[in-house]
């Protein structure tokens, strides 16, 4: 960030088919305008009213075609669109809460801090697996961490989300921004290489925004899938980090105490379901090399990503 000119905040969201739910995002946005200067939304072909909504808010909207859509490369685009000091990046169901945006940014004042990712918290529709996932992942109590802190807490080091983050975006060039080839993961991948570089990763607990996804088995099985061909593709990121054996258990553990400190009993079997195609997935998607591209491709929930 420049000290000699006024910082500059920008927000970036990629949009495809927002649905209801965008239109909470928008009110949510235009709560908080004051605490940003530029707001661009980057749409890759929606056939609803997401654009329409953009617009009518006051938005900057940048139509790409759905074929261009790429976690990494259209975040990209975003940041050389918008040319802000700093960048938030928000998905288009992820609703800030008030003063979100203020505290996330504030977050970087940091020094050394390249990025920033808010708390999220369960939508109100949350099952209790969408629930406990929040709960698990997202804490309480905030922290900053460097590389030396992988000796004691591993691969959760470089965890980051760009479901509501921000980066500083002189730090962001510096690290080569994102992956312009990456099948998810890019929030892990680049905070990643900013902590090798010797730069910052901030877990803002005090921004919090709503966000959670009542997945099905298929999703989870395609979303495991792609973590997993992420994993394979960027090995170095386990090898420098370590690998997710102990904190998958963890997450298993405590999924199956909150379902039964909750009284969610019904739950628990389809818990083991869930938690076998994630396993499944992960693993053929660690191996996706062994398979055939189009069938890799049919396991796969970024399909954009097999054809490019």
């Amino acid at each position: 960030m420049n000290d000699a000119h006024k910082t500059t905040v920008g927000v970036v969201i990629p949009t495809f088919n927002g649905g209801s739910l965008w239109k909470k995002v928008v009110e949510a946005l235009q709560r908080q305008s004051s605490d940003f200067d530029k707001i661009l939304i980057i749409d890759s072909g929606s056939t609803d009213d997401t654009v329409m909504i953009a617009q009518e808010a006051g938005f900057a909207v940048e139509n790409i075609p759905s074929s261009e859509f790429n976690p990494g490369k259209t975040r990209n685009l975003g940041v050389q669109k918008i040319d802000c000091d700093i960048v938030v990046f928000l998905t288009q169901d992820a609703i800030p809460m008030n003063n979100s945006i203020s505290l996330l940014t504030k977050s970087l004042n940091n020094e050394g801090t390249a990025v920033a990712y808010a708390r999220q918290l369960p939508h109100d529709d949350a099952t209790p697996i969408a629930a406990h996932a929040r709960l698990f992942n997202y804490k309480e109590e905030g922290y900053v961490y460097e590389l030396k802190d992988r000796d004691k807490h591993g691969i959760r080091t470089c965890f980051s989300s760009d479901t509501f983050s921000a980066y500083n975006i002189k730090h962001f060039i510096a690290i080569g921004g994102f992956s312009n080839h990456i099948a998810g993961g890019e929030d892990m991948h680049i905070a990643a290489k900013a902590l090798i570089a010797g730069y910052k990763v901030c877990y803002a607990a005090e921004a919090t925004c709503k966000h959670s996804h009542n997945y099905t088995f298929k999703q989870e099985f395609k979303r495991y899938f792609d973590t997993g061909v992420v994993h394979h593709e960027e090995a170095w990121i386990r090898e420098t980090f370590g690998k997710l054996k102990n904190e998958g258990f963890k997450f298993i553990q405590s999924e199956f105490f909150f379902l039964w400190k909750q009284k969610k009993f019904a739950w628990i079997p389809i818990t083991f379901i869930n938690n076998f195609l994630k396993i499944l997935g992960y693993k053929l998607g660690q191996n996706h090399k062994k398979l055939p591209r189009k069938l890799a491709a049919n396991f796969s929930a970024y399909k954009a990503y097999w054809k490019q």
